[in-house]
């Protein structure tokens, strides 16, 4: 599992203009969809690579998409901004062959695991210190704790928070409060889409968020949906 990495599936899904803080991917399983990118209109694609903070709205009222999120500052989402090329906000993908060319999945696969699988190959392996090793068992153990702060964590391995901040950085591409959040994320949204009679205050409350006003604010910013939609649309399938 990589916490910078939020994935979900969806159906019949259309969401209305917005842009979100993360890179994007959105990719088709069957059929092709109509998405308008930056005020461009691009009718019968496959599938796109959006940049941060880049305006689009996805109309797929039939068939099945795949929505990945990545955070921007990891070594992932580096990873992805080598892919654009000068002043281009977004990549369109035109074709199903264009997806599995351009990500380099098994041949005929676009699937959201084997497109996943290979972004994360292209990051070379690195075996974490063992102090940040430390801080992400931590965080996914109590993830749940809402007075988590940058002293919780310099306490656990003995460092400034100065310094652990640097180190985590160096490790990781982004930030503790980033890998922190993006773990609450997605849990609730796990839980959002898991367990429909839970409210989403006892969801906000159970997954280390302030109070539901927090976790919509974060939420919108990643999917361009508060989690009343997400929980409430019955087409929303599978998150990864």
């Amino acid at each position: 599992m990589n916490p910078f990495i939020l994935a979900l599936q969806a159906s019949n899904l259309t969401v209305e203009i917005h842009h979100h803080a993360a890179y994007q991917i959105v990719l088709s399983t069957d059929t092709p969809f109509n998405s308008t990118i930056d005020g461009t209109l691009n009718e019968g694609i496959y599938g796109f690579l959006i940049k941060p903070h880049v305006r689009h709205l996805c109309v797929a009222e039939k068939g099945t998409l795949s929505v990945l999120n990545i955070e921007p500052y990891s070594n992932l989402g580096l990873e992805l901004s080598t892919r654009f090329k000068e002043n281009e906000a977004f990549t369109i993908f035109r074709s199903a062959q264009e997806i599995i060319t351009f990500f380099g999945t098994p041949e005929h696969s676009r699937s959201v695991p084997d497109v996943i699988e290979t972004l994360i190959s292209k990051i070379p392996v690195l075996q974490y210190d063992d102090r940040v090793a430390t801080i992400v068992d931590y965080i996914r153990s109590n993830y749940f704790e809402s007075d988590i702060t940058p002293q919780t964590f310099s306490d656990k391995v003995f460092l400034s928070p100065s310094r652990l901040a640097a180190l985590f950085k160096e490790q990781t591409g982004s930030s503790l409060s980033k890998y922190l959040l993006w773990t609450r994320l997605r849990q609730a949204i796990y839980l959002a889409l898991t367990e429909k009679d839970k409210s989403l205050t006892e969801i906000a409350y159970e997954t280390g968020f302030y109070d539901l006003p927090q976790l919509n604010k974060y939420m919108y910013e990643m999917f361009g949906m508060p989690p009343k939609a997400l929980k409430m649309n019955s087409n929303l399938i599978l998150v990864h």
